[in-house]
């Protein structure tokens, strides 16, 4: 022992441990680990964060997908458009004119309407599935050609959306003052002895700030490009071009022209919005506000204080003066220019909700409908079918040659370069980007075996769908199932073959059966994967619109993944919210899986 430790372990003397240099250091590695551990947190707190909010955000538009609307009215099954001679034969029935069943139902409980263009947008209340049904209903059952019976139509997405407050909804304003028509159809007026439409005027005022604001903004940009060109003229030497000079001058002179014009408007539409009281006009961007009076509707087109004056939607029974409490003022806060359905539309489906004849329901039919073109009646039954053959391809040939290839390799394989290089490239095949395999299957599969060996069009098939997701999928269980294999202690093969057993009886009578759980683990991920795999069946044609079932492996078929995929490129809302449906049935059926793997693990798990 040296002489510096010696003295440090003399009794009474100062512990190393103890210094105020080993106190620094030991606060500084409580501090490190305090914001390691803060680190941590802060990862899984955003972890979580951004998991409910993906999931909140799935849910939110999902639950509007599985709703759907429908319109009572009485249909008349006149003999005359679909049965005339009274065959019953359910092809004579298919070829009838179910829509203009539908149609004739809706003029009736709108009598008034009877300009052509008004028919029209009648006549979109109700979804093209309404005709298919009505079709269905007659053709299995004949004895109701002849009748009225009371149906449930199928609403349109755009009525559908209204339903659900998507696409605005009616609230109701405080008011007072009794309200007095002139006019009962067409162009009427209205007028109040308080000042009841205050509050639509001041929107309409506020409408017109924006616009002189927007003039303005508009008119600094001019004002910005003035300075730009007049900056480029200074920058010219003597010697430049003269008609570039020329040019940027008449550049500059159209800027303060349009410059000019917008200040103008700019200070008029502001000179309107600041005088009380005055007349305006509801612009399309502004709400919608509606009069309900006299067992009629109003929608208001200019606005003052005591005074408003518009198109009668629905024509008034009377021109008596009606109370405070006889007459309401409306409004739909989602102007008529940011929404799909009118205001016409709205209003009708107003008078049908207030007769109880718009009702909304569970949407089955999105679980057991195909695809289709209107967001109303399409579904996902045909693309879950899709999607079930082609698992059933993969998981059939995926799964005994990935577990035979571990099998091999971990068991019966020489230990040389062969191997070694087959290792490194079932590693490497298992991060390759999943289009890659698509590629291969397009190219092989579809265009060699198919077209060349076979002579039958594979393309847009469960059959080179589970084909292509095979190959993806075998790397992942070769890797998990030789991991499973390895962590079978090798005693319990040695004492097998101590006993007599040979290396075959040994492999597949006692470590395959211990290794059987981590291998089901291993495969179920990888199905899991390839049920959400969409960019490889996209190669080779599976995009396609299907709206049979298939009903075999060599069907043309879609899968669940590429139908959202579709679905998701489509403008409308209402697929937005069939999309968001189908995505949280493929989360269910993949948070099904993992279960699964995970409940096998917990069950089947040894301790050696």
């Amino acid at each position: 022992m040296d002489q510096t430790s010696h003295q440090s372990a003399k009794p009474g003397a100062p512990s190393v441990h103890r210094t105020s240099a080993a106190q620094g250091r030991l606060k500084k590695r409580y501090r490190i680990e305090a914001w390691f551990k803060a680190c941590g947190m802060l990862a899984v707190g955003l972890a979580c964060a951004a998991l409910i909010w993906l999931l909140s955000s799935v849910v939110g538009k999902a639950v509007g997908g599985m709703t759907e609307t429908y319109i009572t009215l009485p249909v008349t099954f006149d003999k005359a458009e679909i049965d005339p001679k009274g065959s019953g034969d359910p092809k004579v029935i298919r070829g009838g004119n179910f829509s203009g069943l539908i149609k004739t139902s809706l003029r009736g409980a709108f009598p008034f309407i009877k300009k052509r263009r008004d028919k029209l947008a009648l006549y979109k209340l109700t979804s093209n599935g309404a005709e298919l049904e009505l079709r269905h209903r007659a053709m299995n059952d004949p004895s109701i050609i002849g009748t009225t019976q009371t149906i449930r139509l199928l609403a349109s997405d755009d009525v559908d959306l209204y339903v659900k407050g998507y696409e605005g909804e009616l609230r109701t304003l405080a008011h007072s003052g009794t309200a007095t028509p002139v006019g009962m159809s067409g162009n009427v007026k209205v007028r109040v002895d308080a000042n009841a439409f205050q509050a639509a005027l001041e929107k309409a005022k506020e409408e017109l700030r924006r616009k002189a604001d927007a003039l303005r903004q508009q008119a600094q940009r001019e004002e910005r490009a003035i300075g730009v060109f007049e900056g480029r003229i200074k920058a010219l030497p003597d010697d430049a071009n003269p008609d570039l000079r020329s040019q940027y001058e008449s550049r500059i002179t159209a800027y303060k022209s349009r410059r000019d014009t917008l200040m103008r408007n700019a200070q008029e539409f502001e000179k309107r919005a600041n005088t009380d009281g005055g007349r305006e006009l509801l612009s399309p961007s502004l709400p919608s506000y509606f009069v309900f009076i006299n067992g009629g509707v109003i929608k208001v087109e200019t606005v003052s204080p005591n005074m408003i004056e518009g198109q009668a939607l629905v024509p008034l029974s009377s021109e008596v003066p009606a109370g405070a409490t006889d007459w309401q003022l409306k409004v739909n806060p989602t102007s008529e220019s940011g929404r799909r359905i009118g205001d016409k539309q709205a209003t009708w489906i107003e008078v049908l909700r207030a007769n109880g004849k718009v009702e909304t329901n569970f949407n089955w039919r999105f679980f057991t409908a195909s695809d289709s073109r209107e967001a109303e009646t399409a579904g996902i039954w045909s693309s879950a079918a899709g999607s079930f053959w082609t698992m059933l391809i993969t998981f059939f040939l995926s799964f005994p040659i990935g577990v035979a290839a571990a099998i091999y390799l971990e068991q019966f394989a020489p230990k040389n370069r062969i191997t070694d290089f087959i290792e490194v490239n079932i590693n490497n095949l298992a991060a390759v980007p999943s289009i890659v395999f698509g590629l291969l299957g397009l190219a092989v599969i579809i265009e060699f075996i198919g077209n060349d060996i076979f002579g039958e069009q594979l393309r847009s098939t469960a059959l080179a769908g589970g084909i292509v997701l095979a190959l993806m999928s075998l790397p992942t269980i070769i890797i998990a199932s030789r991991a499973a294999i390895k962590a079978v202690p090798p005693s319990i093969k040695e004492a097998a073959l101590g006993v007599g057993a040979s290396n075959e009886q040994a492999v597949f009578h006692h470590v395959l059966p211990l290794a059987m759980p981590g291998i089901l683990t291993g495969t179920i991920i990888a199905m899991a994967q390839a049920l959400g795999e969409t960019a490889p069946l996209l190669m080779i044609g599976m995009v396609a619109f299907i709206t049979e079932v298939p009903t075999s492996p060599l069907d043309n078929a879609s899968v669940l993944p590429v139908q959202i995929f579709r679905w998701s490129d489509f403008p409308e809302r209402a697929f937005e919210m069939r999309t968001a449906a189908a995505i949280l049935v493929l989360l269910v059926f993949l948070v099904i899986m993992n279960t699964i793997a995970v409940l096998l693990r917990k069950r089947f798990e040894r301790r050696w």
